[in-house]
């Protein structure tokens, strides 16, 4: 009997872990699939913005004014041979877009959209983004090693130095947030700025070095060197096509968005309407529409910046990028670090402390959220 009931529990416990695992990948699909369109729809809205500054049209004959422009490229690469160099490394050729679409894929999984909202919700899921975010630099220097072309590997190589240098500024940056939140967990940042402000007004300066940092990281321009046409053809992507080049594509926009994204959640208080503590009004406009519709317009706000950057600014030179990198973002955000450090510090010191303590009604929200 005893056996008996051990085999049933085993039966049950693989049953309810069978569900779970459907729930997870479920969700995972759930929020791939919307990506996907996201990105899509992201490069039409890339190329009307850009004609609009250019007085141009943009695309406008595929579809309605030029909606179903994004699938016709799509449909395009599909269909379109895959040529390899001949003297390439066939594996790593195909393995490094491979690993580019798949990271910019998987940091989304613990995105908060709003307080309870994200397929997984770790306690360290800003150091799990971060993480993510910096092992794409491999599938960049893998693609150009193995294209077996000086374009291609010397393009790798500025993307690496490139992507090394500003994460530096960015993990400092991220510094002074993590100390007045006191956790690695977005959703308790985005919790606390929820109940006091929101950390671009009292850490302005951090917040356009970031911002500039994620041009950088993100290879946009006026940073984007790696890709520059006069003088590399077209950087580590130079011998790839159809397919593989889509993936790099798609790589690098869901990439920026997902970099919109924490730039919400660090300094514009993520699905939060300005706070929920100051404005009454935002408790009960929040709960009828939807924090998740503040989130995408905060989103979509930084993301077109990205466009209007690109469309307006002149791209610089490598010297240029690595001395702002090193020489100006790094002394600063290094001192902000101990700035911040120092005024917390005699904050507690004298018993000062403005922050809200992680009480009943976190733990109530976070109760409700997806975890696996």
């Amino acid at each position: 009997m005893f056996l008996s009931f051990i085999f049933i529990k085993r039966v049950v416990f693989s049953i309810e872990s069978y569900f779970s695992y459907f729930d997870y990948i479920f969700y995972t699909v759930l929020t791939l699939v919307p990506l996907l369109i996201v990105v899509a729809f992201f490069t039409l809205a890339e190329r009307k913005a850009m004609a609009a500054v250019q007085r141009r049209k943009g695309p406008n004959v595929v579809g309605i004014f030029g909606f179903l422009q994004p699938f016709a490229d799509g449909l395009k690469l599909v269909v379109k041979e895959i040529i390899m160099p001949t003297k390439s490394n066939k594996f790593l050729f195909v393995f490094g877009p491979s690993v580019t679409l798949f990271l910019s894929f998987t940091g989304w999984v613990s995105v908060s959209f709003d307080i309870y909202t994200q397929i997984l919700n770790l306690n360290a899921s800003l150091l799990y983004v971060l993480v993510i975010s910096s092992l794409g630099v491999y599938g960049i220097l893998l693609s150009g090693w193995a294209s077996n072309s000086k374009y291609a590997l010397m393009g790798a190589l500025r993307s690496v130095a490139q992507m090394i240098s500003y994460e530096v500024s960015i993990s400092l940056i991220i510094i002074p947030i993590i100390l007045l939140c006191g956790s690695l967990n977005l959703n308790k940042i985005v919790y606390i700025q929820m109940k006091t402000i929101w950390f671009f007004f009292p850490l302005l300066p951090l917040a356009i070095i970031f911002f500039i940092s994620i041009l950088a990281e993100t290879n946009r321009a006026p940073f984007d060197l790696p890709e520059a046409e006069a003088e590399l053809v077209a950087g580590y992507n130079v011998e790839y096509s159809a397919i593989l080049f889509a993936a790099f594509f798609l790589g690098e926009y869901a990439n920026i968005l997902l970099m919109c994204s924490l730039y919400v959640i660090f300094f514009l208080g993520g699905g939060a309407f300005i706070t929920s503590e100051v404005f009454l009004l935002s408790r009960g406009f929040s709960t009828i529409v939807g924090l998740d519709l503040f989130f995408s317009i905060k989103s979509i706000f930084i993301a077109f910046t990205f466009i209007f950057v690109r469309s307006n600014l002149p791209r610089f030179r490598f010297d240029q990028l690595m001395y702002i990198g090193w020489k100006i973002f790094l002394p600063l955000t290094l001192g902000f670090v101990f700035f911040f450090s120092g005024v917390l510090w005699t904050a507690d010191s004298l018993e000062i402390s403005s922050l809200p303590r992680m009480g009943s009604a976190f733990n109530y929200l976070e109760s409700l959220s997806i975890r696996f």
